[in-house]
């Protein structure tokens, strides 16, 4: 499976996103708020569940707080569980 990955963001709100050519296999949302993100929302399409898209989504959002040195709160109760399960990746938690 050869996806590409797209992040778009727009004055306070963004998102990253995995594209199977033009079609869209997952989408995790953010909103920015003084100087962090608040991941609110994670979905796989249904042909692409199964796949670990929802945590690739995650590392994404990880590998952009580190490199951009802001912080992450993970509303959504998808990538709040990643991060739990992930001593790893904590370090970008707000």
């Amino acid at each position: 499976m050869d996806l590409t990955h797209k992040h778009k963001e727009e004055e306070n709100k963004g998102s990253f996103l995995f594209y199977d050519e033009e079609k869209m296999a997952a989408e995790m949302t953010y909103s920015k708020a003084n100087g962090f993100i608040i991941i609110d929302h994670t979905s796989v399409e249904a042909d692409y569940r199964n796949r670990d898209l929802g945590y690739r989504l995650v590392d994404k959002v990880v590998e952009f707080a580190r490199n951009n040195q802001i912080k992450v709160m993970p509303l959504c109760p998808f990538a709040a569980s990643v991060f739990q399960k992930n001593e790893g990746i904590r370090d970008v938690l707000k």
